[in-house]
């Protein structure tokens, strides 16, 4: 029996949300006594097997067929299910991104099992396993049980840190019988709306709320952000008012960030977008209420005004680079 993990990838570039898989799986692994697996799709992810061996990976089964040649939600569904059944798996694991949700729900789907998402927490038992789970985008925690002859179970995305675990990673072949219908979601084709640093990748993100008080208010957030190598995101209030793009939005309904320092500027804090932010390693919060949520949750508040306080900050910076 083994601990079955699915590897995430984008065309043979692995995702770091991979590493948090992979970690929990070991340590579930060592709880309930098994071996831990792995499992990339597509013969581009063949030469990740070294680096998902480095972090605890027993085996690695590499999945190969036509419709593989790209992300596909059904195809790695059915591929996961099979390669789950084949392996011997008794629990199978991902990161709980949008795609590891995704697919693991298509899996679970397919083997007729119970999928339990965003776990924080999981508990083997000799009976139903109990969990920890991030509900109603991390307002609430909900403790659980389920069953299954398979466990499917993702973890909560940043929830993880990931540490390495050297294993054999000795590799296997794996060939899934998949019908030509499941070809109507594989991905044919991209179109590149940005490069570089996003809102999601970036370690240091620069937020405005409504305290920054209009469009063009924005523009000490960009110098700072411009000086530390970060980007510029917002609450939803500010993309209401049309201040900034939803692509900036941080929060349940928009992008949830892990930077290094969140510096949140006249945000208040609203539940839904602390939901977005709180997985940062630190906060920052400038605002003129002491009282403000944002302001109570921070590592580091100032209190005082943003448009004086940020141009000082800025200066400062310029100042120290010489």
């Amino acid at each position: 029996m083994s601990v079955l993990v699915l590897v995430e990838h984008d065309r043979g570039v692995i995702a770091d949300a991979s590493y948090e898989a992979l970690t929990a799986a070991t340590r579930l692994a060592e709880a309930a006594g098994e071996e831990v697996h792995a499992l990339t799709i597509g013969s581009d992810a063949d030469s990740l097997a070294p680096e998902v061996a480095r972090f605890g990976a027993a085996v690695v089964h590499q999945a190969h067929h036509e419709l593989l040649s790209d992300y596909g939600p059904e195809a790695w569904g059915e591929t996961l299910a099979q390669a789950g059944l084949a392996a011997g798996a008794s629990v199978i694991v991902a990161c709980g991104t949008d795609r590891g949700n995704e697919v693991m729900a298509q899996a679970a789907a397919r083997m007729n099992q119970p999928f339990v998402a965003n776990c924080l927490e999981v508990t083997p038992g000799e009976g139903p396993w109990t969990v920890a789970r991030v509900r109603w985008g991390g307002s609430l925690i909900e403790e659980a049980s389920f069953d299954g002859f398979v466990k499917m179970v993702s973890f909560a995305h940043h929830a993880i840190e990931p540490e390495a675990s050297e294993a054999a990673g000795a590799t296997t072949r794996f060939e899934p019988e998949l019908d030509a219908e499941l070809a109507r979601t594989v991905v044919v084709d991209r179109v590149v709306l940005s490069q570089g640093i996003t809102l999601a990748t970036a370690p240091v993100v620069v937020g405005g709320g409504r305290g920054v008080g209009s469009a063009e208010g924005f523009g000490v957030l960009e110098e700072l952000a411009g000086e530390l190598g970060g980007v510029v995101g917002c609450s939803r209030v500010v993309t209401n008012n049309g201040w900034r793009p939803h692509t900036d939005q941080v929060g349940q309904t928009g992008t949830r960030i892990a930077p290094q320092i969140y510096v949140a500027c006249g945000i208040s804090g609203a539940i839904q977008h602390w939901v977005g932010a709180m997985a940062s390693k630190n906060i920052l919060a400038i605002n003129t209420d002491p009282e403000a949520n944002m302001v109570s949750k921070a590592d580091y508040a100032v209190i005082g005004d943003l448009h004086e306080v940020l141009p000082a900050i800025t200066a400062e910076i310029r100042r120290r680079k010489g």
